[in-house]
């Protein structure tokens, strides 16, 4: 499924959207990330910086009270 495992889960904005920079660095385009995190505002701050970047928001799963993103590098 995905290429790398991002765990942000109980890390507080902005951190989760700094490990998912460093991992889309670490990652060739094509490939997937997926980011699991805590913080309610994660939802609309992966929707603002996935459209800055040249990446693709696939799915965005929440699941007791965990939020789980695809993203693939583009």
């Amino acid at each position: 499924m995905a290429d790398l495992l991002i765990d942000a889960k109980g890390l507080a904005c902005p951190m989760p959207i700094v490990k998912a920079k460093k991992g889309m660095d670490s990652l060739q385009t094509g490939q997937i990330m997926e980011l699991q995190a805590t913080d309610k505002g994660a939802l609309n701050d992966f929707e603002a910086w996935v459209n800055k970047t040249k990446n693709e928001l696939l799915e965005t799963k929440s699941e007791n009270g965990v939020f789980t993103f695809f993203i693939k590098k583009g």
